[in-house]
């Protein structure tokens, strides 16, 4: 049976301060009815993604689009269709949303996402809500008090909340002692921290989940970790993505964008593969390689969460 195929533009539009985000229930007469939705509604033939979500939030809340930006592009399968959602994060509009159609509306705070349910299909939204779209990697750093000063540096001046820690120089003992001053560093400016090392890590040490390796991903059968910890892989092409996929991840970098020094033999992969690979991916996907915030919003155009970056935050 052919499936016959879906567009639907949905908006992530985020309060000014950025704690909140807006869902829409809906109607108990549709498919997936009494469930919370990002706002939006199918394509007619004639529209790009833009112009339809302009259109169905004029239609359904009332409000303008001034500024928007790609957030994350989502193919789903049901039994009798094929959907891709077309999500993107509204940065500013006009008017004060409510339900123009009688569906239920409400500011949700950040945190309390998870708590509400949702169609299959708008789970990767989730995550890329909640999401920064700039992903440290520390460097390899000897000198402890430099290295908590260069960090210190990326949360504070760069605004950084997403840190992955990475010391393969180290042994298991010193990496906890620099992973514990790390997390307290970041708790003081509402960063989270993810550990790039064994799953068991968190078991010694309460950090905010899991970053893999390829190698790692590629030899688990399932989930390492809870469901309410981050876990993060690395990706350099369709098949690690595939696994990444099938494991739950919740984020990836995939690598390389471009020629680095820490890897000159690597053949990167450029910007039209990267998208091509991102199209289908089942999660957020990071630009790694050779990427700095200047090429923030060229990732994002291609379908990126944002950018990960060591040389460009590690100053």
């Amino acid at each position: 049976m052919v499936k016959r195929r879906v567009h639907v533009a949905a908006a992530a539009i985020i309060s000014a301060d950025g704690r909140e985000v807006l869902l829409a229930r809906r109607p108990s007469n549709v498919d997936h009815g009494g469930l919370w939705e990002f706002p939006g509604g199918k394509l007619a033939p004639y529209e790009t993604g833009l112009e339809g979500l302009k259109r169905e939030l004029h239609e359904e809340l009332g409000v303008e689009i001034q500024r928007a930006q790609p957030l994350i592009r989502i193919h789903h399968e049901y039994s009798d269709k094929h959907i891709l959602l077309d999500v993107w994060q509204v940065h500013e509009f006009s008017g004060e949303p409510f339900g123009r159609e009688g569906q239920a509306v409400r500011w949700v705070p950040m945190a309390e996402l998870v708590n509400y349910p949702f169609p299959a299909a708008n789970l990767p939204i989730l995550k890329a809500v909640m999401l920064p779209t700039e992903y440290l990697i520390t460097a390899e750093e000897e000198d402890e008090v430099l290295f908590l000063a260069r960090l210190e540096r990326a949360l504070v001046e760069d605004g950084v909340r997403l840190v992955q820690l990475r010391a393969k120089t180290l042994d298991e003992s010193a990496y906890l002692a620099r992973a514990e001053q790390a997390l307290a560093l970041c708790r003081r400016f509402e960063a989270r921290l993810l550990l790039n090392g064994a799953p068991e890590l968190l078991s010694r040490l309460d950090a905010d989940g899991i970053h893999l390796t390829s190698e790692r991903l590629m030899s688990l059968e399932r989930r390492p970790i809870a469901e309410g910890k981050w876990l993060s892989a690395s990706t350099h092409d369709r098949g690690q993505l595939v696994q990444a996929g099938r494991l739950g991840c919740d984020f990836v970098t995939l690598s390389p964008l471009r020629t680095t020094p820490s890897h000159p033999e690597v053949a990167p992969m450029g910007w039209h593969d990267f998208q091509q690979l991102v199209e289908r991916a089942a999660m957020p996907v990071f630009a790694l390689g050779g990427m700095t915030r200047f090429d923030a919003n060229h990732a994002r155009a291609v379908g990126a969460q944002g950018i990960a970056s060591i040389r460009d935050f590690w100053k």
